[in-house]
């Protein structure tokens, strides 16, 4: 399977988020992790190298399974002695069920319509599903150079996806949900947003 550079290893993919993010990428998976209380089950969709469970879940005892398309990424996760899990979010079936079913920086992937995969993530969910997504962007950089090299950069294996949210675009996308929709949050930095939906 063809990918960016970004995508071939967890130690190029975590010094790439690193250089991009700064100390904010580290903001992201502790925002995330502090809406997950001890003990829960939880499952991450296009976990990556499992930053989230490492970092920040393992000393809460969660029961944590991470999903991801890239075999090298589960493979990191599996050796550092998380559970995980090839999967192809695009195909059709039902996710595995866990209490809190996560999402970080994945739902551009699925534009123009990445509501099938929220559903099903409703769907396995048995208590919230939480979703943080960038609204900054170097994607929609205004300098042409690091726009490009950007977009270019953002192929997981599932093809150059130029598209990408706004904060104005991902909170409207999100107003489809708001009878479910218990709260959302810009993380330190403005860089990315979360949403928290409850799963019933």
């Amino acid at each position: 399977m063809d990918r960016s550079l970004v995508y071939r290893s967890a130690g190029i993919y975590e010094l790439v988020m690193l250089v991009l993010y700064g100390r904010h990428y580290f903001s992201r998976c502790a925002a995330v992790a502090e809406l997950i209380p001890e003990g829960a089950s939880v499952l991450e969709v296009c976990c990556g190298p499992g930053r989230l469970y490492h970092r920040h879940l393992k000393h809460k005892a969660v029961r944590y399974t991470g999903l991801d398309l890239n075999e090298r990424f589960i493979a990191h996760l599996v050796r550092r002695g998380g559970r995980g899990e090839v999967w192809d979010l695009g195909d059709e079936r039902p996710l595995p069920a866990a209490d809190y079913v996560v999402m970080q920086a994945s739902l551009y992937h699925f534009l123009p319509d990445p509501a099938p995969v929220v559903d099903r993530m409703l769907r396995a969910a048995g208590a919230q599903v939480i979703v943080a997504e960038p609204v900054r962007n170097l994607a929609t950089n205004n300098i042409p150079l690091l726009s490009w090299l950007a977009r270019r950069g953002t192929d997981a294996g599932l093809g150059r996806q130029p598209h990408r949210f706004t904060e104005q675009t991902l909170d409207a996308f999100f107003a489809a949900y708001s009878s479910r929709l218990r709260r959302s949050f810009l993380i330190p930095g403005g860089r990315e947003k979360v949403y928290v939906l409850e799963a019933r």
